[in-house]
């Protein structure tokens, strides 16, 4: 049973989503943040200031009662973690992680962790959202009683566990995430660059237009290092990025270049890939539109 556990990066805001929803299970949290507690974290959780590269006494005491170690923090850190959480963490313990991107994270566990049941878990929305209803990406490294336990929980919390390796993780957060954003963010620039004040542009703006500048002013508002990470981090993000800037230069050249008919061809290539999904989407866009 995961009755303790340590939230490293627990004052941020995936951090103390975890550190939330653990409280309510029953579980007993210490939040592990050099930053201090912050006004997110709980005041039933306790707080331990601690560099996690570095792991001093107390922390290596806190980190040997806990159950489950939950590194809710960037992924050069989680990464420079890894050998000196395998020599704290007690036999049975399950480490997770909360990264963006999977791949250097798995290897490191493999290669000084080998015997830590170790689950990477990548929550697919904002943390404000909460769980219910949204997928949680979930990259299993090493098995074990204890990291089942952790998806069955996140699942109880409402969630859709999504089981995929951590390649397969990095290439569909490559597409779902980093190309996404990337789109959204090219737009923006290209809205800034028309000339067109977006005060100008919103009385007018139709549905798709109006859904654009919501993303856009999201992406904006949100924390640069989580969206940059998104870009920078993932081995699989510049290939997404260049199907993109292909996309839109093949666009250019059927419209500049081709027919009404080659526009045609496209538009069944598409709806082919979306295949039995098309339905899925397009009521999902209606029900949208309905709202904006």
């Amino acid at each position: 049973m995961i009755g303790r556990a340590v939230v490293v990066g627990g004052a941020g805001a995936v951090g103390a989503l975890f550190t939330q929803r653990l409280l309510g299970s029953g579980v007993e949290v210490t939040v592990v943040d050099p930053a201090g507690p912050g006004q997110s974290v709980p005041p039933s959780a306790r707080h331990l200031g601690g560099d996690i590269t570095t792991v001093d006494a107390p922390l290596a005491e806190e980190l040997g009662r806990a159950d489950l170690v939950v590194l809710a923090v960037p992924e050069p850190v989680a990464v420079a973690a890894v050998p000196g959480l395998a020599g704290a963490l007690r036999p049975g313990a399950l480490l997770a992680d909360t990264l963006s991107v999977k791949q250097a994270f798995a290897r490191a566990v493999r290669v000084h962790a080998p015997g830590v049941q170790a689950v990477g878990l990548n929550p697919m929305f904002a943390p404000a959202l909460g769980f219910a209803g949204r997928p949680v990406a979930a990259v299993v490294v090493h098995e074990g009683p204890a990291a089942g336990e952790l998806l069955e929980l996140v699942e109880s919390w409402g969630a859709t566990v999504v089981r995929v390796d951590a390649a397969g993780h990095d290439r569909l957060a490559a597409v779902g995430q980093a190309l996404t954003h990337a789109a959204v963010l090219g737009f923006g620039l290209a809205l800034a660059g028309s000339g067109v004040p977006a005060a100008d542009l919103r009385p007018v703006a139709p549905p798709p237009a109006t859904t654009m500048l919501a993303l856009l002013a999201r992406v904006v508002s949100g924390t640069p290092e989580v969206y940059w990470d998104v870009q920078y981090a993932n081995p699989e993000a510049a290939g997404a990025r260049k199907t993109l800037a292909d996309g839109i230069h093949r666009l250019a050249e059927i419209v500049e270049r081709g027919t009404e008919d080659d526009f045609t061809a496209v538009l069944g290539e598409l709806r082919a890939y979306l295949g039995d999904d098309l339905a899925h989407h397009r009521d999902a866009c209606a029900r949208l539109f309905a709202r904006t």
